[in-house]
């Protein structure tokens, strides 16, 4: 086959027939790479605090959606519902909002779809999904083709909305990862929230540090390997977060959102040990997930873009 650019070579080899994401029976990202959402279920306690506080933000509504945006197996929605009080798991619509086909055992009150619900009331939550939103590279303005292989090649000069797109983002000259299409495709998640709050959660960078080489690479079976785009890996690359942020949005770390939501790496006392030895060791147990889910160097410099649509702040304890 001919070489393609970047962005049509992602989205077949992830969403195409047969694809990295969409292939029936497989094992999902899970079998892949592990996420926050499979380091801990602290993280899905984590969001059902923060799906607190949007509730209250919003009145209490008698529906309450709960919009999981790439979900992939449905593993945090159904997290986040164990892990609700039932008064308030009984007001939730929950979603799952993924291109594969339902899984086989899930929970059946969530709700399977391709697209985010209209007119959403409550939050929408995107871990890990605009990483694979499928974007053009380029090179010395010019977009950069790829075969099936991997093999890359120099294609044509770059149009108008993706050079301005470098100008304003990503204006150090050599390779680049243009973020146009996830700019688009967050905006798009955020335009479907009529009140709430919209959070993505990503490998990201910003302007004042943008990789000079990218970031594009690939993932299997728990192993970095190259990004070949013929449906046998993950292909992936770091989102520019700042650029898809709308008018009163926050950026924050992962390490500074989920120690607000109370998600601490501080061991139990020691005198539990012997007055509880079993909550002793799960205490410990909880403060090793706690402290990986936090960690500088990894997990815990995820970013988290939060949006506000209709209420006062874009995070507890923030003012509009």
């Amino acid at each position: 086959m001919a070489p393609v650019r970047w962005r049509s070579a992602m989205e077949a080899a992830l969403y195409g027939p047969g694809g990295f994401y969409v292939r029936p029976g497989g094992p999902g990202p899970a079998g892949h790479f592990r996420t926050s959402v499979h380091a801990s279920g602290l993280y899905a306690g984590a969001v059902a605090r923060l799906l607190l506080w949007v509730d209250a933000e919003l009145g209490h509504p008698a529906g309450l959606d709960l919009v999981d945006m790439g979900a992939g197996r449905g593993e945090l929605v159904a997290g986040v519902l164990a892990a609700l009080p039932p008064e308030v798991a009984a007001r939730v619509r929950p979603y799952a909002v993924e291109r594969a086909e339902r899984p086989e055992r899930l929970d059946p009150r969530i709700r399977w779809a391709a697209e985010p619900p209209v007119r959403a009331t409550g939050l929408l939550f995107a871990n890990e999904w605009l990483d694979n939103v499928p974007l053009e590279v380029a090179e010395d303005g010019r977009y950069v083709l790829v075969a099936p292989d991997g093999t890359e090649s120099p294609g044509g000069p770059l149009d108008d909305a993706d050079r301005a797109w470098l100008e304003r983002w990503w204006p150090e000259p050599g390779r680049a990862e243009i973020g146009r299409a996830r700019d688009e495709a967050w905006a798009a998640a955020v335009a479907s929230v009529e009140r709430g709050l919209a959070v993505a959660v990503d490998y990201a960078h910003t302007r004042e540090a943008r990789p000079p080489y990218g970031t594009l690479t690939g993932f299997r079976a728990g192993r970095e390997v190259p990004p070949v785009p013929d449906g046998s890996c993950d292909v992936t690359a770091h989102v520019a977060l700042d650029s898809c942020a709308g008018p009163g949005a926050a950026l924050l770390t992962q390490r500074e959102a989920l120690t607000a939501l109370g998600v601490s790496g501080a061991r139990p006392p020691l005198a539990l040990a012997s007055a509880d030895p079993a909550a002793y060791v799960r205490g410990l147990a909880a403060a090793g997930e706690a402290a990986e889910l936090t960690a500088r160097g990894g997990l815990g410099d995820f970013l988290w873009l939060c949006q506000p649509v209709g209420i006062r702040a874009a995070w507890p304890g923030a003012t509009g």
